[in-house]
């Protein structure tokens, strides 16, 4: 029989879902797609592959041995009162020796798997606990000799059968538990005076027929949960590049292809937020409306790809000039950028207006064909909303932004000019 490792943690468990949730290299996916592309019965983890499986498993492993050792301990501790009890003393004596075997070595496997330690500790704990637990229970039914020498034997293989089933261990422990129980029951058979040899040796033969068709079962139940977590794995994998496709459209969505900054899509959804009901505005809000002077005559004299570019300078300038952390930057139209400042006043609002349209204007980016400067120039319409008085809506203040705009293009250009009501 081919012996195929189980899962069994050596290490220390995973610490969070956040390290869970961490992505797998793409040699591992390559790996998982590999193993989940072929035959079931073929499945074999390791490497990064079959440490993580171990991890995962490991606690769920170590719950079930502690648990079946405390059972067994408690089980043992009562057929004892009930031999007491039920049977003539001299048997009941003579069964008290080894049975006192059973409960250290039970227990002293169970408080070594209540956390991980080494896996040449945990092996040698969990196989030797076991051959104590399967020497007590056979030497039980030979001290008592008579009707309990075989029902002893027979209950051991039991006890071995139930372990190789709900223990996942790796492959290589279980033969040994199997290998441990029908040597037991073969050396205790061979003594047996009911038996001659072949009667024994034939008895060997049937239960060890049985014993290997439930480590086959052991095996193939390894390997489907090995399966399902390859399966859980690639869906996990197929969610995350969902997700980080949607949040990929979400963004190009939102952004100007040309510039990289927020396009008018994004800035309505974020004016609607800052207006919202029930949200929490900042004292003052203002609005800055910057359009590019004589952009046309730019593009029409040097061509679209220098226009482009300087589309690209201005848009850098403008969310250079502004706190990247509370205000926000968008290119509303083809050549014209809208700014929000939450929080400021008008002082504040032209001071940053005038930082930005200077700032354009020192980069000297060339424009020959305006009526200007023979560079890029700025106009820029202020609107604010004082700390202190009515609360005006979006559209308002955006009106007012673009009023103070015509204003300062028929002043001239390359200027910022603040909306006044009067």
């Amino acid at each position: 029989m081919e012996l195929q490792e189980s899962a069994i943690y050596a290490g220390p468990p995973i610490a969070s879902p956040e390290v869970r949730s961490q992505p797998l290299r793409p040699a591992v996916m390559a790996e998982v797609e590999r193993l989940l592309g072929g035959r079931t019965r073929d499945i074999r983890l390791k490497g990064e592959l079959g440490r993580l499986f171990e991890e995962r498993s490991w606690s769920r492993t170590a719950k079930i041995i502690r648990a079946w050792m405390i059972w067994v301990t408690l089980l043992d501790v009562l057929t004892l009162g009930l031999n007491a009890i039920l049977l003539p003393n001299a048997v009941a004596l003579s069964m008290l020796p080894p049975a006192c075997i059973l409960p250290p070595a039970a227990l002293a496997t169970a408080f070594i798997w209540r956390k991980p330690r080494g896996v040449g500790l945990q092996r040698v704990s969990l196989v030797a606990g076991l051959f104590l637990i399967l020497l007590s229970v056979a030497l039980v039914g030979v001290s008592a000799g008579g009707e309990f020498y075989e029902r002893h034997l027979n209950i051991m293989l039991f006890v071995a059968i139930t372990a190789i089933i709900i223990f996942s261990i790796p492959l290589a422990w279980t033969v040994a538990v199997a290998s441990f129980a029908l040597a037991l029951y073969l050396i205790f058979q061979l003594r047996n005076p009911m038996l001659d040899t072949g009667s024994a040796v034939a008895g060997t033969l049937f239960f060890t027929s049985g014993i290997v068709a439930t480590v086959v079962a052991r095996r193939t139940m390894t390997i489907l949960a090995q399966k399902t977590f390859l399966l859980e794995l690639r869906d996990k994998r197929r969610v995350a590049e969902l997700a980080d496709a949607n949040a990929r459209l979400e963004r190009l969505a939102k952004t100007d292809p040309l510039t990289g900054i927020a396009n008018r899509r994004w800035m309505m959804e974020t004016l609607n937020r800052l207006w919202g009901a029930g949200a929490e505005r900042p004292a003052g809000t203002a609005m800055l409306m910057c359009d590019i002077d004589d952009f046309k005559s730019l593009n029409d004299r040097l061509g679209h790809a220098e226009g482009d570019r300087c589309l690209v300078k201005v848009a850098g300038i403008i969310q250079s000039s502004v706190r990247r952390n509370r205000d926000h930057v968008a290119r509303y139209g083809g050549e014209e950028f809208l700014v929000v400042l939450p929080g400021a006043d008008v002082q504040a609002a032209l001071a940053t207006a005038e930082r930005i349209r200077a700032s354009v204007e020192a980069a000297s980016l060339p424009n020959p064909a305006s009526r200007v400067a023979p560079y890029v120039t700025l106009s820029i319409g202020v609107a604010a909303q004082g700390a202190a008085g009515e609360i005006i809506g979006p559209e308002r203040l955006q009106n007012q932004a673009d009023t103070a705009l015509y204003l300062a293009k028929k002043a001239g250009r390359n200027r910022v000019v603040l909306f006044r009501p009067e």
